[in-house]
């Protein structure tokens, strides 16, 4: 008798996963994520309705396939989602929602991957709105938007950079260094920029005080000055009269 084997049910792995991600190539990739991450949550300090993040871990396969399906964007923003810590992005945990937009750091060794099977993966699988790659030494930086269900160039504006519809932010080189931009052209600044403009303008209002009280002091020494020449000038001429005098001639009568 031939036993017929029932169907296997997939299960859903629990959803509070720790993200299994390898560790940076370099420090300069460290140092682009860290930029990325903390000048956006920055910008964004007043909003809570999104989630971004670096170098973690997006499950998003109920049969959990590593090899398969486990792909840790360098970079990645969620919109219109629930702003909190969490230990990895668990898509069926948070409504189905994949990431809007995608940043990787190339390096020699994941660049193929990156431009290759990610990309596929995100413009086919995530349908991630928007996807860039930018390497820090090399500083290859491109863009793409999902168009019809294809991945379609970016096209740089004047300054090389590239528009993000989804962040309603520019992605441009600065320093050699990925950065955000404003619509208006400004630099996104991370928060230990920001302290550093902060100190600097308050440096700068010093400065421009000390100045004002230099001058002040300058203009108070120019009066003091021009009222010891006038009165230094009346005690001569009240000399010369007093003398004139002494001499039997009045001094009105000169002249």
């Amino acid at each position: 008798m031939v036993q017929i084997q029932p169907p296997e049910i997939p299960t859903f792995p629990p959803g509070d996963l720790w993200s299994d991600e390898p560790p940076l190539e370099t420090y300069r990739h460290l140092e682009e994520l860290i930029i990325l991450l903390t000048s956006l949550n920055r910008f964004w300090s007043d909003r809570q309705n999104f989630f971004a993040a670096a170098n973690l871990t997006v499950y998003y396969s109920s049969q959990q396939r590593k090899n398969q399906d486990l792909r840790g964007p360098d970079f990645f923003v969620v919109l219109n989602t629930e702003r909190r810590e969490r230990k990895s992005w668990v898509v069926w945990e948070e409504d189905g929602k994949y990431p809007n937009v995608v940043v990787e750091i190339l390096s020699d060794s994941t660049a193929s991957v990156d431009k290759g099977d990610k990309k596929l993966l995100y413009q086919d699988v995530w349908r991630t709105p928007d996807y860039f790659w930018f390497h820090p030494y090399t500083m290859e930086f491109q863009g793409f938007t999902l168009t019809q269900g294809k991945y379609v160039e970016i096209s740089p504006n004047e300054q090389s950079w590239l528009w993000s519809n989804e962040l309603q932010l520019y992605l441009g080189i600065f320093n050699e260094r990925l950065r955000f931009f404003t619509p208006s052209g400004e630099l996104v600044q991370t928060p230990e920029e920001e302290a550093d403009a902060e100190r600097q303008k308050v440096e700068l209002e010093r400065q421009k005080t000390e100045l004002e009280r230099q001058r002040a002091d300058a203009e108070s020494q120019r009066a003091d000055a021009a009222s010891q020449r006038a009165e230094a000038a009346s005690q001569k001429n009240a000399i010369m009269r007093q003398k004139l005098l002494e001499l039997g001639i009045n001094p009105d009568e000169i002249g």
